[in-house]
């Protein structure tokens, strides 16, 4: 039996890479819609062009569709959304904002109003056998020590908004698994391609690459506190290839999965060997974690380090994410998550050839 698909999220990186794993990876595919805002369809279209070059990606079998997850039935025409009721089998929700900077009421509209309604159109499609959500591992906010795959509920505060309303979407699509078949994905924080380096923005531990890029002439790099917390990283091909193999696993249905690193890095030993093989030099200057965080409060400060202040909150708090249920569903597979110091080198090399695109970078506020 042929599947048909919607997305969310698209074109953005993890919703395009997703749909050319798709495509490589399964023949039985009826159609591929892709949800797109108004205002990225010129992007959208790009990209269907682009995959015209590429003879695994069929794009006959690809219709971008307008809408918006923040309205009533997705903002989409009653003249489509009618029978996409009647022919989506498998739904990836995978629109969110991601920025850890993100201020709190454009969070909530897209990441939980946003999924509410995806919720309630998910809920009345006659033929779904997958709703596949988007989550975050950072879901657990503050907590530290083990966290599992079966906990959500926690009150131990969150970082940034961006974590919260992920933990309150992802209450809401909790609330939907008695009642439909959905896998819920929380990756780690998402970094670039083992192979190609290649990722959308340089966030999360990039921000390490532009402040040492920024003090790289410096006789001594510092390095932020002790670094004791447990930061976990995974690149970009496991989590797309995971996710569409528990997607279409036959166990999956009601679980959730960390795709994360069982074996992560501290934020130091991290640190230590991005600026190690960026520039042949080991950060040796503690510099207190609380001065640091007082420093970036200045705006111009940030612009010129390039970092985020928020990201400072990750040297902090250390939480060891238990993903068992994911390596045994997926241990038929062979997919696994490798080492972070295993592709380092490929993520390095990446961002040096891509540190002057000024569209990978993101906005500094």
């Amino acid at each position: 039996m042929s599947n048909t698909y919607l997305f969310t999220g698209f074109p953005g990186y993890l919703a395009t890479a997703l749909i050319e794993d798709l495509f490589r990876g399964r023949k039985s595919m009826e159609k591929v819609y892709l949800l797109h805002l108004p205002s990225m369809e010129k992007q959208a279209k790009k990209q269907v062009e682009t995959w015209k070059e590429d003879q695994e990606v069929n794009t006959e079998k690809i219709e971008l569709i307008q809408g918006d997850i923040t309205q009533e039935g997705l903002g989409l025409n009653p003249s489509k959304a009618t029978p996409l009721r009647k022919e989506v089998t498998h739904v990836f929700h995978l629109a969110a904002l991601y920025d850890l900077a993100v201020p709190l009421l454009p969070a909530w509209k897209i990441n939980v109003q946003g999924t509410r309604e995806v919720n309630r159109w998910v809920s009345q499609c006659l033929k779904l056998e997958r709703y596949i959500y988007f989550s975050t591992a950072y879901v657990s906010g503050k907590r530290e020590g083990t966290v599992y795959e079966t906990e959500l509920i926690h009150g131990k505060g969150f970082k940034n908004h961006y974590e919260y309303t992920k933990y309150e979407a992802e209450n809401l699509v909790h609330r939907m698994c008695q009642k439909i078949p959905t896998t819920i994905i929380r990756p780690g924080i998402v970094v670039g391609h083992t192979k190609s380096g290649a990722t959308a923005k340089f966030d999360g531990p990039y921000f390490i690459l532009n402040l040492v890029d920024a003090l790289r002439n410096l006789p001594v790099l510092p390095y932020f506190g002790k670094g004791k917390a447990r930061v976990n990283l995974v690149p970009q091909d496991y989590v797309i290839e995971a996710t569409n193999y528990l997607a279409h696993h036959s166990e999956s249905s009601g679980n959730t999965y960390h795709l994360t690193d069982p074996n992560p890095y501290t934020a130091k030993e991290i640190y230590e060997q991005l600026s190690y093989v960026y520039t042949d030099k080991y950060p040796h200057f503690p510099l207190p974690l609380g001065l640091a965080n007082q420093s970036l409060k200045l705006r111009p400060l940030r612009k010129v380090l390039g970092i985020q202040r928020e990201a400072l909150d990750y040297f902090l708090c250390s939480a060891n994410y238990d993903n068992r249920q994911a390596e045994v569903d997926l241990a038929a597979s062979n997919i696994f998550c490798p080492d972070f110091f295993s592709y380092t080198e490929t993520l390095v090399d990446y961002y040096r050839e891509k540190r002057g695109d000024p569209s990978k970078h993101v906005s500094i506020l």
